[in-house]
């Protein structure tokens, strides 16, 4: 592990190991020269390589012929921060044992642990490379869309920014609010290459796996949105048994109109929009009347899921989901004024079901008190039968 140079005379040691820590001696001719090689070893738990939340531990290690000084160690993150470190156990000169802080996939980069001691004098800088794989979206997201609209839900994975060089698999799934089933959509692997496989799984709805995506990405995409689709889209990924996660809260919206159809003259509607789940304090719903007046607004409740507004005149009215005083989708519903010879037809409808409800009602009477009156002759017959079988009445003899 060492060669001389034959002009200078200079030893290289290669694979430095914390035992090749002693005096090294040249001896030339009656000439010599001693130098004291001190050596540091550093160490990091899980080889560098972790998930998100994880505590990563260092290890700091010196060793010399000398006596072991005490040590100041100074670590710095990958934008030469300084990282807030917990000594762990009983400390030795020899060894220190330090916890960092809870990692998160931005942590990922080249760190700088600066090693310090006044008497020996020592100044040394030792780098050391932190890999967090996960995603470079958020850990929850919510996310809106429209029935019949279209929407595509992607995580952005790092394990190519970040050169991660382990294989590792993961899985979409998808359940409903507040449900315990679990239904899973995709799974997927990555090679140590970097190579990306994909499996779709069966589901109770339609959805693709975009063909054109960018590398590192997990999509898929809802082409035709129900109202059944809301839910909790989990994207996980696992590495040595451990696993992290990013989530998507889909929030589907809608609208109605009870009745439905053409307003009829005279009459009104319930125009209805609602969403999925609870909308968040920051959060409502909107009708508006497009065209129309401050008092064509109707806005929801804290966190309620529906907002009503009743209609008496036809025209154009939109439905909108507002978040921090912003649009996120809207719905449009048009109220179509039914023809007049519609309303002529439901009007004679009405007056002509009156009167057969009214004649029925007559027929029914008149019918009831026929039967009453045959009830009470045969009565009255079989009362005279009786009466004639107990001798209770006379015949005329001829």
């Amino acid at each position: 592990r060492s060669e001389i140079n034959p002009n200078s005379k200079h030893l290289k040691v290669f694979d430095l190991r914390i035992s090749d820590a002693g005096i090294y001696t040249c001896e030339y001719g009656s000439h010599t020269a001693s130098i004291s090689l001190h050596v540091f070893k550093l160490t990091i738990s899980s080889d560098g390589n972790f998930l998100p939340n994880e505590i990563p531990e260092l290890t700091v290690m010196q060793n010399s012929t000398q006596n072991l000084p005490d040590l100041s160690i100074t670590l710095f993150n990958s934008n030469y921060s300084i990282v807030r470190t917990k000594l762990l156990g009983n400390q030795t000169p020899r060894k220190y044992i330090l916890e960092l802080k809870q990692l998160e996939a931005t942590d990922s980069g080249t760190w700088m642990c600066r090693i310090h001691s006044d008497l020996p004098l020592i100044n040394q800088n030792i780098s050391f490379d932190v890999k967090v794989l996960g995603f470079q979206n958020p850990d929850w997201r919510r996310k809106y869309a429209a029935v019949d609209s279209t929407i595509t839900l992607s995580w952005h994975l790092n394990f190519q920014k970040i050169k991660w060089k382990e294989g590792f698999i993961g899985q979409l799934n998808w359940k409903k609010q507040e449900s315990a089933t679990v239904t899973e959509l995709l799974d997927f692997n990555v090679t140590a290459r970097g190579e990306q496989h994909e499996t779709k799984k069966s589901s109770p709805f339609l959805f693709e796996i975009p063909k054109s995506k960018p590398k590192g990405t997990i999509e898929v995409t809802l082409p035709k949105v129900q109202f059944s689709h809301s839910g909790e889209y989990q994207c996980q990924l696992a590495y040595n048994s451990r696993y992290t996660q990013s989530k998507i809260e889909l929030v589907v919206m809608k609208v109605s109109a009870n009745p439905v159809g053409p307003l009829l003259r005279g009459s009104k509607v319930t125009l209805i929009c609602q969403v999925s789940s609870p909308l968040p304090s920051n959060t409502h719903l909107c009708w508006e009347r497009v065209n129309g007046t401050q008092t064509d607004i109707k806005k929801s409740k804290q966190h309620e899921v529906k907002v009503e507004v009743n209609v008496s005149a036809a025209g154009l009215w939109n439905c909108h989901l507002m978040e921090d005083n912003k649009r996120k989708i809207s719905i449009n519903y048009r109220v179509e004024e039914a023809p007049v010879w519609i309303s002529y037809v439901v009007i004679g409808a009405s007056i002509g079901g009156s009167v057969l409800v009214f004649g029925l009602a007559c027929l029914c009477i008149i019918s009831g008190i026929s039967w009453q009156r045959r009830r009470q002759r045969a009565k009255r017959m079989a009362q005279a039968r009786q009466y004639l079988l107990e001798n209770k009445t006379c015949q005329c003899q001829q």
